[in-house]
């Protein structure tokens, strides 16, 4: 049989369901297609320059970026994930230097990062305002949850 995960073992019936966040959905949606992004500019790289670079170096230091890249989805709710991500985002920018439509590319994700933090640290707030509203009229409305 399966291993539980610690939320399994501590999980009771009638439990409610904790939350994810809307800011870390958004953000890794952003930083995995970035990491898609860093595969085809991997190629790209490799196709236009193999004679400056040795493949070797630009496969391996553009599959490790790629892996980065989705290793950071793991730690975004940590409070230095996010500043990790700023991080990668110029990262990506200074890509540019070895193929320049990657400045074009990295600053559209960068703004694309930017708003998804933005919006969803909003979406976030105003989640948790709704459930505070809930459960203060719940508390105050005992008769109507027996249904």
């Amino acid at each position: 049989m399966a291993k539980l995960t610690k939320a399994q073992r501590e999980w009771r019936p009638g439990m409610p369901k904790k939350r994810r966040s809307t800011k870390v959905m958004f953000a890794s949606t952003v930083l995995l297609l970035e990491a898609f992004v860093v595969l085809f500019g991997t190629l790209t790289v490799f196709g236009l320059r193999r004679d400056e670079f040795p493949p070797v170096l630009i496969f391996s230091v553009g599959i490790a970026l790629c892996l980065v890249y989705v290793l950071t989805c793991a730690v975004l709710s940590k409070p230095w994930g996010v500043a990790l991500g700023w991080i990668l985002q110029i990262v990506l920018i200074l890509t540019g230097i070895l193929e320049p439509a990657m400045f074009l590319v990295g600053g559209l994700f960068a703004v694309a990062w930017w708003y998804g933090i933005r919006t969803g640290i909003r979406i976030d707030r105003e989640a948790a305002q709704r459930e505070r509203d809930q459960a203060a009229w719940d508390a105050a409305h005992p008769e109507e949850q027996s249904n």
